[in-house]
C-alpha cells in the first residue's frame, strides 16, 4: 500500500498520484489550497475586509448574515466568532430527525447566550427518511448527501427570504481536506434522479432543493456570497474545543461530524464496512499539513476503531429502526453492489466541463475559489 509520504493519504483513495518523491496529488493540492488563503496578516486583512462588506451590505436589516448551525465545535465556534467581530448573524438549523440531544442543547446554550436569534427549519420526516433510504439503496458511499444539500438549500432559501448577503459556513479545509469527487460529489440533479429511482414515490413538499439555475440566480441576481471565515482566521478546532466548553458549557459528541446520529452511522459504520473507505485519512492529512499534528501522531490514530464494536452496533440498530427497515430488507440493501457518485446523472460534466468560463461567476458566488476547483485543476487537469 502506497502512502504519501507527507500526510497519510493512500491508494484506497480514487484519483490519487504520486510523484518521483512520494508525495501524493492530493498533499499538492492541499499546499495550494493553504497558499492561496493564507493565514496570518494577509489572512485577518481579508477577512476584515470580508466584515466591513458584511457590515455595509446589512445595513439597517435585523441581519446582516446567515450562520447554518449544528451542535458542532466548528459552526458553534464560527457564532462566537461572529460576535466577536460585531456581526448579527441568524443561526439556521435543520432538523432531519437525527440531531443528537447532546447537539440540539449545544446550539440552545450558544445562541442563548450570544444573544443569536435561531431558526429551526424542520423537513417533514417521511421525505427526509424516503431520501436517505434511496441514497442507501442506491448503493452510494456519502449517504448523508440529502442532509447535505438540504442544509446549503435551507441557509439559501432563508437568506433570500430575509434579504440576507452573506452566508458564513464553519468548513476549514485545513483541518477536513478534500474528499475524492467519486465519494462526495452531489448535486440537486442528482439527489432527484436516485430519488425517483430508489425512492418510494413520496413527494418532495418541504425538502429544500436548491438547483443550478436557483443558486445562480440567488448569486448572480440577488447577490447572496457564500463565505467561509476560518480559509483566513488561525482557527485551531482543539483551543475552539476548549473555549467554547469553557465559555457555553458546549458538550462534546465524539468524533468528527458525530453531532448527528445518521452522519455518525455514515462515516463510522457505513463508509468503513461496505465501502472499505475510511474519510479520516483526508481529515487527518490536513491536519498533518497544518501542523495541527504529526503524521506519527495521524497514523497512530488510523489505527484505531471510530468507536467499539457495541456501540457502532447500537447506532446501526437506531438508524435502521428510525428508517423503518426490517432486517431483511437492511441485509438486502447491505448487501447490493456499492456504486460511486459517476454511476448516476448528475451536473458534474456540464460545471466542469465549463469550469474556466464559470470561474467570472464563481467569483460573485464566493469569496474564494471553491475547494472542487483547485481539485479540479490539480487532481484532474486533463478535464481543463
Amino acid at each position: 500500500m502506497r502512502v504519501c509520504t507527507i500526510g497519510v493519504w493512500d491508494e484506497t483513495i480514487p484519483g490519487i498520484s504520486f510523484d518521483e518523491e512520494g508525495v501524493s496529488n492530493f498533499c499538492r493540492l492541499q499546499e495550494k489550497m493553504m497558499a492561496d488563503h493564507p493565514r496570518g496578516e494577509k489572512g485577518l486583512s481579508d477577512w476584515g475586509s470580508l466584515v466591513s462588506a458584511i457590515k455595509t451590505a446589512g445595513n439597517n436589516k435585523r441581519y446582516d448574515c446567515v450562520i447554518g448551525v449544528s451542535g458542532g465545535v466548528d459552526s458553534s465556534f464560527l457564532l462566537h466568532v461572529a460576535r466577536q467581530y460585531g456581526l448579527r448573524p441568524l443561526a439556521v438549523n435543520l432538523d432531519n430527525g437525527f440531531n443528537s440531544e447532546i447537539a440540539v442543547q449545544n446550539i440552545y446554550k450558544v445562541t442563548s447566550k450570544l444573544g443569536v436569534d435561531l431558526e429551526t427549519y424542520v423537513i417533514d420526516y417521511e421525505e427526509i427518511k424516503d431520501l436517505l433510504c434511496a441514497y442507501m439503496k442506491a448503493g452510494m458511499p456519502w449517504i448523508d448527501t440529502p442532509t447535505d444539500l438540504a442544509i446549503k438549500a435551507t441557509m439559501y432559501k432563508i437568506a433570500q427570504a430575509e434579504g440576507i448577503r452573506y452566508i458564513l459556513r464553519g468548513n476549514d479545509f485545513r483541518s477536513e481536506g478534500k474528499q475524492p469527487k467519486e465519494w462526495t460529489y452531489s448535486d440537486a440533479r442528482q439527489l432527484l434522479f436516485i430519488h425517483k429511482q430508489f425512492g418510494s414515490g413520496i413527494r418532495l413538499r418541504t425538502y429544500p432543493l436548491l438547483t443550478l439555475p436557483k443558486q445562480m440566480y440567488a448569486g448572480l441576481v440577488k447577490g447572496i456570497k457564500d463565505i467561509r471565515p476560518f480559509y483566513y482566521l488561525d482557527y485551531n478546532k482543539q483551543d475552539a474545543k476548549r473555549l467554547m466548553m469553557d465559555v457555553y458549557d458546549w458538550k462534546d459528541y465524539g468524533g468528527h461530524h458525530h453531532e448527528n446520529l445518521f452522519t455518525k452511522f455514515a462515516m463510522a459504520y457505513w463508509l468503513p464496512r461496505k465501502f472499505r473507505i475510511d474519510k479520516r485519512k483526508i481529515n487527518l492529512s490536513a491536519q498533518v499539513l497544518s501542523k495541527a499534528i504529526t503524521r506519527s501522531e495521524a497514523l497512530t490514530h488510523l489505527n484505531l476503531p471510530f468507536a467499539t464494536d457495541s456501540e457502532l452496533e447500537q447506532t446501526r440498530a437506531y438508524v435502521q429502526k428510525k428508517l423503518a427497515l426490517s432486517d431483511s430488507e437492511f441485509q438486502h440493501i447491505w448487501s447490493a453492489p456499492t456504486k460511486n457518485t459517476f454511476d448516476y446523472p448528475s451536473n458534474y460534466a456540464l460545471i466542469f466541463g465549463l469550469v474556466k468560463q464559470f470561474r467570472p461567476v464563481l467569483k460573485r458566488l464566493y469569496s474564494f475559489t471553491p475547494m472542487s476547483v483547485s481539485a479540479n485543476d490539480i487532481l484532474d487537469p486533463k478535464s481543463e
